[in-house]
């Protein structure tokens, strides 16, 4: 007999691997499992994973979870995955991968978009009149960054025709997995639209442009049908049903990208609450009920993948990553190690170590752009590094200052978060105005957020009491999760704040507050001096 619980198989699928959760229609996580996955990184801008390694690593940890037996397979009523963003996965009529996923690192397509808007009337290297079209329909458009799905197709049927010309469909990683999952095509208004291609002008009736398409000179059949985040997309194949052992009338919800799951297991479902997400990329978001645009800062108003809402998009490239790379590529790199030697748990080593330095790391400035930066800034030359570097500190120092460092780069985004909503916030409550504070509080989610002198580094930088939410690097499977629940009528939206649980509220520490502020100064100082100067030196990456 089974239980009256129900629950949903997440795979919450990370630019470091996919990870599979049992998670009820309440959101509590009760088992999981991780699988990491290989990135290829080349000089000029290309970062690639193998789909295949996706979906082998997701039967491995979803199979895993199934015969572990906490729950009854009959008891598992649905899977949504979440995937990583802004990636282009190419197949061909019959399913096959034609190139590896140009993830959302790769910049290789900014020499395409480079060309695109050159024009004779330009505003900060943006064709007025293309980016003006683009705003009115879409919010933005396609980042001279490169790093855009579309930046990548372009990419492709200028450098690779014959790909090009042989795909059947583009697909965001989101999509594949579906595709994977179900045998059917199709992407959500959510996953769709960093392809700037769709008018969201009427957020409750999105549909591609085909203005839009034109002007890209791309083929409109290779892109897919659209759905919302909470449509049932099919039943699982017959193959994924007995690869892992679920039954086979399972439903597929679509889901919906990280950015849009992440904010709603988060609990911030309501206009204006807020969160920071700190995995290896790191971002600031909230729902809010209007369609606005900051191009200078890089940040737009999308559809969220809560029908009918719109949501604050806006991403930095390096959060975590700055620890996976020291890890990875300084400590313990795979080429130095003379035998398969077990790396420790250094994160918890790094905590330890930055709890016994000194707030400001005796002024040693760490900057995390270690391949560009998306917002609040655009700019894919830029590069990370440390400053005021001296002979009296340690790795102590250095450590704390890679934390601090991040902390830094999402105060800056944090403040036009602010801006963008203050008018609106101020409407609803004028007493806003006079405190100045815009948003009181943030939520903190993602592996980061396990970190308590993390979060309490956070408070101090920014000024604001952190709320840790408990099990943060759940939070993608639980948005996942939440998203199935309501898709198949389990949950509804307004149901989901209160199933939210807090571990800590980490409160700022004014003692620092002159330290920060100083510092934070300087690191906006650093980006002025050095962004010629890197451009310079990357001009070509």
């Amino acid at each position: 007999m089974s239980s009256s619980k129900k629950y949903i198989l997440a795979l919450d699928h990370g630019t470091g691997g996919p990870k599979a959760a049992l998670v009820s229609t309440q959101g509590e996580v009760v088992d999981w499992a991780f699988q990491e996955v290989s990135i290829h990184v080349e000089k000029g801008g290309c970062v690639e994973q193998n789909p295949d390694e996706w979906w082998n690593a997701m039967i491995k940890t979803s199979k895993q979870l199934i015969d572990n037996g906490i729950i009854k397979v009959e008891d598992i009523v649905g899977v949504c995955n979440s995937s990583q963003w802004s990636g282009t996965v190419a197949i061909n009529k019959d399913g096959e991968i034609l190139h590896d996923c140009m993830t959302w690192m790769d910049t290789r397509g900014a020499v395409q978009i480079e060309k695109f808007y050159k024009s004779l009337f330009q505003v900060s290297g943006y064709s007025l009149s293309k980016i003006l079209k683009w705003i009115k329909r879409t919010g933005g458009g396609p980042s001279q960054s490169g790093k855009d799905p579309i930046a990548h197709i372009l990419w492709l049927k200028e450098n690779m025709p014959d790909t090009y010309a042989s795909t059947y469909k583009f697909l965001e990683p989101q999509d594949y997995v579906n595709f994977k999952l179900t045998g059917k095509i199709a992407a959500s208004f959510a996953s769709i639209h960093m392809h700037w291609i769709t008018d969201i002008r009427n957020i409750n009736e999105i549909k591609y442009s085909k203005k839009l398409m034109k002007s890209l000179k791309v083929d409109p059949q290779k892109f897919p049908d659209l759905k919302r985040s909470t449509d049932v997309l099919g039943p699982i194949t017959n193959e994924f049903a007995n690869a892992v052992g679920l039954k086979k009338d399972t439903k597929v919800v679509m889901g919906a990208p990280d950015l849009h799951s992440a904010t709603i297991g988060s609990g911030a479902v309501k206009d204006y609450e807020t969160h920071i997400y700190i995995g290896t990329s790191d971002w600031v978001l909230c729902h809010v009920p209007f369609k606005k645009t900051d191009i200078s800062h890089n940040m737009a108003s999308i559809p969220s993948a809560i029908q009918g809402r719109y949501m604050i998009a806006n991403e930095q490239e390096i959060a975590g990553g700055a620890l996976q790379y020291l890890r990875d590529n300084i400590l313990y790199h795979k080429d130095e190690l003379l035998r398969e030697e077990a790396v420790p748990d250094v994160y918890k080593i790094f905590d330890r170590m930055v709890e016994n330095a000194p707030a400001g790391s005796n002024g040693l400035i760490f900057t995390p752009w270690l391949i560009g930066e998306r917002t609040p800034v655009e700019n894919h030359t830029i590069r990370g590094g440390l400053y005021n570097l001296s002979l009296e500190m340690n790795r102590r120092h250095l450590i704390r200052a890679i934390f601090e460092g991040v902390a830094y780069n999402v105060r800056w985004l944090f403040m036009y978060v602010e801006n963008f909503v203050k008018k609106w916030r101020i409407k609803d409550d004028p007493n806003i105005k006079k405190s100045g504070i815009v948003i009181p509080e943030l939520s903190i989610i993602g592996g980061g957020a396990q970190s308590n002198v993390w979060c309490q580094i956070f408070a101090d930088v920014l000024n604001r009491p952190i709320k840790q939410v408990k099990n943060p690097i759940q939070t993608n499977a639980r948005g996942a999760a939440f998203i199935a629940s309501v898709g198949l009528g389990l949950l509804t939206w307004d149901e989901i704040p209160r199933l939210m649980e807090y571990s800590n509220v980490f409160k700022p520490n004014q003692d620092y507050r002159e330290t920060y502020d100083k510092l934070f100064k300087e690191y906006l100082n650093i980006y002025d001096a050095m962004r010629k100067i890197y451009k310079r030196l990357n001009k070509y990456a």
